[in-house]
């Protein structure tokens, strides 16, 4: 299972500090302070190894949406939009930055013996709407894996078809709590062998919105930090805090899932915890990021929003680096 950790250590990382004890004094200290402590500590290179198993991406991925929760309809457009904007480029409809030129880096990710290139197609597939809490507001890790399989076996939602592959995405709403929110993680990605699929492995992932129950951790840079320099949140491109959060976690679990989605893909360190595609590049949008600072973003004229990518239907959205395999480094769209 590879999960989006915010455990505090993640988050001592993430924001450039080395321990707790200086992490204190360098979230009220200067800039030029933080980054003496940073550079006390020999960086590892960063380059995610592939381990020779398959990619989840060699095929056109649809991606299946169950919704766990009360979402509004204006929330589940936002989110339907951005999944429809991975594969915009194909009709043409990507004004750039795009969202689908962002997603199209893992095309880069090869796999197999014959070196072949994922092709880097997503799309939007079936939805299942649950706002009636059929496992309650308080779930279990096992909850999530659940409500997959049970989709797939009552066919709300559909098996992989021959010509693509298949991805499950559970989203639950803000006033349901899932074991290890906020806690460890904003999300995951993992596998399940459901007797439906002949015991396949089908890859799911789970994101929670997290407005009321933890927004310095999961939706930030929308929402001022718990941990780290304490800069002025950003406006979010679509007006909600938690679905904007939403959308970052979101792309960062499914970047994940399809070059790493069995553990045997691309990745850094220990398979139970990796660092993956987006994982990897924590806390930087736009260039010039440094800890507490996203980087150098587009603002829309109208609302002062912060975006680096266009979606459909006229949208804008604030997508994090992804790990390019070519260049060997963390790239961003602006």
């Amino acid at each position: 299972m590879a999960e989006l950790w915010f455990s505090l250590m993640a988050k001592l990382l993430l924001f450039g500090c080395v321990v707790e004890l200086i992490c204190g004094a360098a979230a009220v200290g200067t800039l030029s302070s933080s980054r003496k402590l940073a550079a006390l500590v020999e960086e590892q290179p960063l380059v995610l190894t592939y381990h020779k198993g398959p990619l989840l991406s060699t095929a056109p991925v649809d991606v299946h949406v169950v919704w766990y929760g009360k979402f509004s309809s204006v929330q589940r457009s936002i989110v339907g939009d951005y999944l429809q904007s991975l594969g915009a480029h194909l009709q043409g409809k990507s004004k750039k930055p795009s969202v689908s030129t962002w997603w199209m880096t893992t095309g880069k990710y090869k796999s197999g013996d014959s070196n072949q290139a994922a092709v880097s197609i997503a799309r939007l597939g079936k939805q299942k709407i649950d706002d009636s809490y059929s496992l309650g507001k308080s779930l279990k890790r096992t909850d999530i894996a659940a409500l997959v399989e049970s989709s797939v076996k009552s066919k709300a939602l559909p098996l992989p078809e021959k010509s693509s592959n298949s991805m499950y995405l559970v989203l639950t709403s803000e006033d349901v709590t899932v074991e290890g929110f906020c806690m460890s993680s904003c999300g995951f990605h993992a596998n399940i062998s459901p007797s439906a699929n002949g015991g396949k492995l089908l890859p799911y992932a789970w994101v929670g919105n997290s407005a009321s129950q933890c927004p310095g951790q999961c939706a930030w840079p929308f929402h001022q930090p718990i941990y780290g320099p304490q800069a002025p949140p950003l406006i979010a491109p679509n007006g909600d805090v938690g679905i904007d959060g939403m959308i970052i976690n979101i792309a960062t679990v499914l970047a994940g899932a399809v070059t790493n989605p069995f553990n045997t893909g691309y990745f850094q360190g220990d398979a139970g915890a990796p660092l993956e595609a987006v994982s990897a590049c924590p806390g930087i949008y736009g260039k010039g990021a440094y800890p507490g600072y996203a980087g150098e973003l587009l603002v829309d004229a109208t609302t002062g929003a912060s975006y680096n990518a266009h979606g459909v239907n006229g949208r804008q959205f604030l997508l994090p680096a992804m790990w390019d395999p070519v260049t060997k480094s963390c790239k961003t769209l602006v």
